[in-house]
């Protein structure tokens, strides 16, 4: 036993999988994230639906942020079916991957956009800023703002591209200060608001909208189409749809909920809700009653700030205000930009892993580990929409629009379709559900679809400005995606595009710091076969992740010691870290996937624990012995590791309807 052993008293060093060392977060923080896009529109949506339809914008605004909620259902009933929901996903298993490369050509348009017009966005608002100050203080200097917000926005999206090649992109953390900041200010926004129209009232703006020649489009010379009022509605809803862009980011962001995960993606959506309506449709309503009609149309580009310089109260605290607006409204809508980044790298690498985006786009960067090129790819083509817009808002607004309703309504229409393919029990539904013959129609999606399409259609010929470049660009990225996935098809795909890609980090110490421990309790689940997971998913579920650390220990049995530079995961084993960051993503808890190279495993998984200070090891059933030979195996190993310590541990065996538990001291 002792010749046995020996080897590992020698040799201590663990390979320690960083990239799937998954940190899940709290329903605040998912909405933070959310918010940190979704409530960007706010700082630019209601200028250019004004420009379109006139006052009455902040109705159909309104209508767009309760309609929201709608498509929000879809997504959460997406997330609760595939855990990388999203798109692609959906689109895939409804429609085929045809509709899908299509689907997700759509939604890169939107990402493409989102970085641009919210750069762009935040520099109107910089600018505007600077000017009014120096109107204050007497410089009659003026900065341009187109240049203005076109150098800002490039500045922006270059530093974004710097911090997401590096790998260090905005966490969930920084958005949750940066929204509880917003919040703060929306308050004092709404209730000095509210003050200013107590002591100077104003009417409600009108509900008809007044349709300008530009937003009919290609509908402007058809007399007939103006002449019906339903029309004008839904054009009107379709110059406002651009509102709730940032939907998508929830499917991307569920992966990382900590559990119960559903639970905390439905009031993660309630959030999202309740404050994106009174910061995008009630601050809305204030802009539009507050500021004077004959200034209002010049703070098109940043009209919070120009709501503040006209509420009620002194120039210089109105100054100050506006400041606290733009610094804030900067922070949102530059987090913005950097999430259209971190977003579309998602996306285009789930494309990868199925095989359609060639590999060249996926090679890591050398030093940083980075899918580098996906990332500069998309940044350049960000810069170039910002350099062709000149800092114009308005057609950057005009043009976002394709990929956020054409997305919406994709994936609308996946979720309504995988009911009737798919008729497996789900864990959440759209509610609108009724029974007819024993068959479940389910109108409530119905509904929602019928809404999407209709208005993306409406969008399709009187949006020209989107129309145009969407589907010019849609089809390219698509021709693209499928001269890719055709290249990779002839080339037969390794097989190793479909593991999780990885980080190691290689420790000649085992302690809990190295292996990246932080809770005051841990566990030790060893694992080897990919297909027998049982008892990981049985540890998930049953210990608190917030005060338990859980270790995925997996021993590459070696006859020698093997040093870093020669060490290689082997297949089996780079399937047994995918399926397990698969299950902890489900379940939404941390694991620490740890690889130790040893000739005895069941020692190694004794020492392993013993340097870690494990409360319990847990293991499946073994398929060459007995549970009762393990638990003999494990009793002198840890008799020998910890003779000199009397310390104690549990051993837990665990497969299907059993379970056998054991004290070893």
């Amino acid at each position: 036993m002792n010749d046995q052993m020996a080897p590992y008293r020698v040799r201590t060093t663990a390979v320690v999988i960083t990239t799937a060392m998954l940190t899940f977060i709290s329903y605040w923080r998912a909405s933070a994230v959310v918010l940190c896009d979704l409530a960007s529109t706010a700082y630019y949506v209601c200028g250019i639906a004004e420009q379109a339809f006139g006052k009455a914008a902040p109705w159909y605004i309104a209508f767009v942020m309760v309609f929201a909620n709608a498509v929000r259902a879809t997504y959460i009933e997406s997330c609760g079916m595939f855990v990388r929901a999203g798109v692609y996903r959906v689109v895939k298993e409804a429609m085929g991957g045809t509709v899908a490369k299509i689907s997700v050509s759509a939604l890169i348009f939107d990402y493409v956009l989102t970085g641009p017009i919210s750069s762009v966005c935040a520099g109107q608002y910089i600018v505007g800023f600077l000017n009014d100050l120096f109107f204050s203080i007497g410089i009659e200097w003026q900065i341009s703002r187109a240049a203005g917000s076109v150098v800002f926005a490039i500045i922006v999206l270059l530093y974004f591209w710097r911090k997401n090649v590096i790998g260090i992109s905005e966490s969930s953390d920084k958005a949750l200060k940066i929204m509880k900041m917003t919040g703060v200010m929306v308050a004092i926004l709404l209730i000095w608001s509210i003050i200013s129209l107590v002591l100077y009232p104003k009417p409600l703006p009108p509900l008809k909208p007044q349709i300008v020649p530009e937003a009919w489009g290609w509908l402007n010379g058809f007399s007939w189409v103006k002449s019906i009022g339903a029309f004008g509605i839904l054009v009107a809803i379709g110059h406002s749809i651009l509102a709730m862009s940032g939907e998508e980011t929830l499917a991307q962001v569920y992966r990382e909920i900590a559990k119960p995960k559903l639970s905390n993606l439905k009031r993660a959506a309630a959030i999202i809700f309740v404050f994106s309506f009174l910061f995008t449709a009630v601050i809305s309503f204030f802009a539009v009653m507050i500021i004077p009609d004959d200034v209002r149309m010049a703070f098109k580009d940043n009209l919070i700030a120009g709501l503040v310089m006209y509420l009620a109260g002194p120039y210089g605290l109105k100054l100050f205000f506006q400041g606290v607006v733009v610094i804030i409204g900067t922070l949102i809508l530059s987090g913005a930009a950097n999430t259209a980044i971190i977003g579309s790298n998602s996306v285009l690498c789930r494309v990868a892993e199925d095989g359609v985006l060639a590999g060249w786009f996926r090679v890591p960067h050398k030093k940083y580990g980075t899918t580098y090129r996906i990332i500069t790819m998309i940044v350049l083509i960000q810069i170039l929409v910002v350099l062709l817009c000149r800092g114009n808002v308005f057609t950057l607004g005009e043009a976002y629009a394709f990929g956020v309703i054409w997305s919406f309504a994709t994936q609308t229409a996946a979720v309504f379709i995988l009911r009737f393919k798919d008729k497996g029990p789900r864990v959440w539904k759209v509610p609108g559900n009724i029974k007819i013959f024993g068959v479940e129609i389910p109108f409530g999606l119905a509904l929602i679809f019928t809404v999407l399409f209709v208005l993306a259609f409406i969008n399709l010929f009187t949006k020209t400005v989107a129309t145009k470049a969407g589907v010019a660009f849609t089809l390219s990225f698509f021709a693209l995606l499928l001269i890719s996935e055709y290249h990779i098809r002839h080339l037969r795909r390794s097989q190793e595009d479909k593991y999780e890609k990885v980080n190691l980090r290689f420790e000649g110490v085992i302690t809990p710091e190295k292996c990246g421990c932080k809770l005051p309790n841990r566990i030790v689940v060893a694992a080897k076969d990919p297909n027998n997971l049982y008892h990981l998913k049985t540890a998930l579920s049953r210990f608190d992740s917030r005060t338990t650390d859980v270790i995925l220990l997996t021993v590459e049995q070696v006859t020698v010691p093997t040093d870093k530079d020669s060490f290689q995961i082997k297949q089996a084993n780079q399937l047994l870290i995918t399926n397990v960051v698969a299950i902890a993503e489900r379940y939404g808890t941390h694991v620490i996937p740890l690889i130790v190279p040893s000739r005895d495993p069941i020692f190694a998984t004794a020492k392993v624990a013993f340097e870690l200070d494990a409360s319990e090891i847990i293991i499946g059933k073994s398929e060459q012995t007995t549970p009762e030979v393990q638990l003999e195996r494990f009793a002198l190993a840890w008799g020998y590791i910890a003779a000199k310590t009397n310390k104690k541990i549990k051993i837990s065996i665990i497969w299907p309807q059993h379970e056998l538990k054991y004290e070893l001291s």
